[in-house]
């Protein structure tokens, strides 16, 4: 293989590979310098490939040795970098919601290899066959020494007793599963408050409601306007934990029940995904679904065809929201610096639905699905979805719909009664709801 072959075949898998490194690293910037390694690497050993319809799986495999060494390399150097944590990394492991700087202390008086354990396990929630291949060790004695760690740390940490692995998390809010919510969306009333907008963090994975961590399982619902039926409605749960790419998440199942007035109603689907709920982001790993019998399956490699809101770098959505003042919002005017696609909380609002009464923020969505359409989503300090709407440009995909909807013209003219903003100076127009079993 020559080099303007080499360089080609980089180049068609450089994007997998930027996926894969990315995810795997704790920052862009670390994972420039592996994807630089890579590079060099693949280039130097070039005579290994012989056929060149290998070459994606190759050079895959030299990423993922190279992301091995930086952890081994990290872990030898016993660097655990606990100032940069924020308490939410420390209240997600499996410890418990605990003190920061306690953590920190008690780690800092633990033996060097119980500091490397529990911080590739625990911080860096990688599984045990991987801590094996990082340290070179077998996997029964990464057991033993976790073992060991645990019983260390516990022993050192000032507030016992911790909780046990099989109890529920300290501040891990199971969701109720109910029975259908109601055929037609509740009257509500969305009020702006005078209050400061406050920061929130929302752990739900996007667009779909469901917190990715064992044990969490939502039913939600989507209503069309002006009609307020109910179309669609979502059981979802987590099943267990998952491993994409040797990449840890959570395996969640939808079952789906279409219940409108359309072709389709009463059609039934399941559908999995795996995701992840990293310090900073939610995010999906990989999608499956049923298509003329076959089984497809997506991950986070396959680019474009992998359609589950990948957000910027692919590393989803932000969870630590906070108004950023983008996005500004004047009653029914919205515009956005330069114009440009963006998400932002844009004021505090009280939401009265269902007979109570929600102080949120509301958090607009420009990002996520791409103008010429936007959401706006309304979040409790809870961090959960009370309301979320969803708006189209006027000329959003009108000769489909217009055949759908067996209607002519643009949005505003499909459907005058439903409700109208104007962002960045053009016209958008509501089209659906969705709803949560929280507000029931």
């Amino acid at each position: 293989m020559d080099k303007i072959e080499f360089e080609k075949l980089f180049l068609l898998c450089k994007s997998s590979l930027e996926r894969f490194v990315y995810f795997k690293l704790p920052s862009k910037f670390d994972g420039d310098d592996i994807l630089q390694e890579v590079a060099i690497s693949a280039y130097k050993n070039i005579g290994e490939i012989k056929n060149p319809e290998n070459f994606k799986a190759w050079v895959l495999k030299i990423a993922k040795n190279k992301c091995n060494d930086f952890y081994r390399n990290l872990a030898k150097k016993h660097e655990i970098p606990l100032d940069e944590m924020t308490d939410n990394v420390v209240s997600m492991n499996r410890y418990g919601i605990t003190d920061t700087q306690i953590v920190r202390e008690t780690l800092s008086n633990l033996a060097d290899k119980d500091k490397q354990i529990l911080f590739l396990y625990y911080f860096k929630n990688k599984p045990q066959a991987e801590i094996a291949s990082i340290l070179n060790i077998p996997v029964g004695t990464v057991k033993s020494r976790l073992h060991t760690a645990k019983q260390n740390f516990k022993k050192s940490y000032p507030f016992p007793p911790l909780l046990k692995e099989s109890k529920k998390l300290k501040g891990e809010k199971v969701m109720k599963n109910t029975k259908f919510l109601p055929d037609i969306m509740p009257e509500y009333k969305i009020t702006q408050s005078k209050k400061t907008p406050f920061d929130v963090k929302c752990e739900e994975a996007p667009g779909w409601f469901i917190i990715p961590k064992l044990g969490e399982k939502i039913t939600w619902a989507m209503y069309d306007f002006p009609e307020r039926t109910r179309s669609e409605v979502y059981d979802i749960k987590v099943t267990g934990r998952a491993i994409v790419h040797g990449i840890e998440g959570v395996e969640i199942i939808s079952e789906e029940r279409n219940t409108g007035n359309s072709s389709h109603k009463n059609d039934n689907c399941t559908r999995n995904f795996v995701a992840q709920l990293t310090d900073t982001h939610s995010r999906f790993l990989a999608e499956s679904y049923m298509q003329n019998d076959i089984k497809i399956y997506h991950t986070f490699l396959d680019g474009d065809e992998f359609n589950m809101y990948c957000g910027e770098d692919n590393c989803g959505d932000e969870i630590n929201l906070s108004p950023k003042g983008i996005i500004k919002r004047n009653g029914n005017i919205i515009t956005s610096k330069n114009n440009e696609p963006a998400t932002d909380i844009t004021g505090r609002y009280n939401v009265e639905i269902n007979g109570k009464i929600y102080d949120t923020v509301c958090f607009i969505d420009f990002a996520v699905y791409n103008p010429p359409v936007f959401a706006e989503k309304y979040i409790d300090q809870n961090g959960r979805t009370v309301l979320w709407r969803r708006f189209n440009r006027n000329d959003w995909k009108t000769e489909r719909y217009n055949e759908h909807f067996n209607r002519k013209g643009n949005w505003s003219e499909m459907f005058p009664e439903n409700e109208q903003v104007i962002v960045n100076g053009e016209i958008y127009v509501h089209w659906y709801d969705c709803i949560t079993d929280y507000i029931l």
